[in-house]
């Protein structure tokens, strides 16, 4: 059996994975994976500057999902798994120009404890008496989807929105709690509120299931960076078959086979296709096999986003109020009219990336809300991220060194009836033997998920006839 594996990042190297273990273990089945670029692991790419590690793309994984974690074991290198500094997991949003503590206690945007919620300055008295009414809400099963903004406003007020949920999923899809599906971004608050109705109540029985020690932290990365993952997989696949700097322009059908076209007019044959591309290129692939299914993955709308680094003496790093001396970061909510969206004090959240004389911070642009942002060029983003850190930070002291990494059109926007078009995307797959589909269009974003649906894609096509 052939299978073509279409786009080299992490779901793609995934399947090849899947596929090459199943070949060593005596399955009749040969692969080639096309990758357009010259490097594989996509957005997941990690240098050393001075001797920091920074991440260009995501600097770990939620550790509640097992996929990553699963997949280190299977490579061997879960020795090299390291989980974040939560000793220091403190988060600061930014409300009229200064930076507030996220308040104990306080679960993704949803209260458990009292007193913190009362004495924080986040959030006005009107909003946290709204919080106390809503812990006394009944269950509520709802009908259809609707925005994440609309959810959370419905039961903790648009205060909460605007503070709250959308710099958080800014920060996670880098979209719009406005436009984000509650159904695909929060599914389990619909069950919580299914059960409940309280958000509150929901969470605090949720914790109260929770075993009392061995807690995971909250993230988890690679000793040596994200892209350490990326190597390890590589390593392990038939360096035959891959194929970088090779684009592929088009698939087709012939008899029951597939047909690879490739940029230099050359055209395969495969008895199975994986695609996993972003939703807009797998449209022009299939665009000629199934016009339906490439209108709907042409549907899925998709973010850009700037990451900056920047690297500083620790003994130099000025600043007010001492909140870039703890905390994992801040975030920046649209009414403070910033163009930071966000920012990751590394050296506290994993503290072996900088040695002990540097501090690194990770600073975000763009997303939905400002997509001009990859167009500025390097001294104007810079000179921007300097200015709003100076102004949030009081921070002054010259970078010793500073890394720009542009990401266009590569985060997933899961908009309002998103998991209808997926139902609808996987009906018209399911018509066409032989194609699967992976990657973060579909049902995650994170790289458990983009794992997981590389894997499930590459047992569906060892399944199928």
């Amino acid at each position: 059996m052939k299978i073509a594996i279409i786009g080299g990042g992490i779901s793609g190297l995934s399947a090849a994975f899947h596929l090459e273990r199943r070949r060593r273990g005596g399955a009749d089945v040969r692969y080639t994976l096309f990758e357009s670029s010259d490097r594989l692991g996509g957005v997941m790419r990690t240098e050393r500057v001075e001797g920091c590690l920074i991440e260009a793309g995501p600097d770990s994984f939620l550790s509640e999902k097992q996929s990553a974690a699963d997949l280190c074991r299977e490579l061997g290198i879960a020795d090299q798994l390291v989980g974040s500094n939560d000793a220091h997991r403190r988060t600061y949003i930014l409300v009229k120009g200064r930076l507030v503590e996220m308040p104990d206690g306080l679960q993704f945007m949803v209260p458990t404890k009292l007193w913190p919620t009362v004495m924080t300055p986040l959030f006005s008295w009107e909003t946290k008496l709204r919080m106390a009414r809503e812990f006394f809400a009944k269950p509520h099963t709802a009908n259809g989807d609707e925005s994440a903004a609309a959810f959370i406003e419905r039961h903790f007020g648009p205060e909460v929105v605007d503070r709250l949920a959308d710099p958080l999923l800014a920060g996670v899809y880098g979209g719009s709690a406005e436009r984000l599906s509650v159904r695909a971004v929060l599914p389990r608050f619909l069950d919580m509120e299914a059960k409940y109705g309280s958000l509150s109540r929901a969470m605090l029985a949720a914790m109260k299931k929770r075993p009392a020690n061995g807690a995971r932290p909250i993230f988890t990365s690679m000793k040596d960076g994200m892209q350490q993952l990326v190597d390890a997989v590589v390593a392990e696949l038939d360096p035959g078959a891959i194929r970088t700097s090779s684009r592929v322009m088009a698939l087709g059908r012939e008899g029951g086979d597939w047909v690879v076209l490739r940029q230099d007019s050359t055209a395969v044959r495969f008895d199975r296709v994986i695609v996993a591309t972003p939703g807009y290129i797998a449209a022009g692939l299939l665009r000629s096999v199934e016009p339906r299914l490439a209108s709907l993955l042409g549907e899925i709308s998709y973010s850009s986003s700037v990451t900056v680094a920047l690297g500083y003496a620790a003994a130099g790093f000025d600043g007010r109020g001492g909140k870039q001396e703890d905390g994992f970061g801040f975030l920046v909510p649209r009414s403070e009219r910033k163009r930071l969206l966000a920012c990751t004090f590394v050296h506290n959240k994993f503290p072996h990336r900088a040695p002990e004389d540097r501090l690194l911070l990770r600073v975000f642009l763009g997303g939905s809300h400002d997509p001009a942002a990859l167009q500025l060029g390097d001294e104007e983003i810079l000179r921007t991220v300097r200015d709003e850190l100076q102004q949030i930070l009081g921070l002054t002291a010259e970078p010793r060194f500073s890394r720009i990494y542009r990401w266009e059109r590569s985060m997933a926007q899961y908009e309002v009836g998103h998991l209808e078009r997926v139902a609808e995307i996987e009906r018209l797959r399911a018509g066409l033997p032989g194609l699967a589909l992976a990657g973060n269009a579909y049902r995650g974003i994170g790289v458990p998920d983009c794992i997981k649906s590389g894997l499930d894609a590459a047992a569906e096509c060892l399944r199928c006839k």
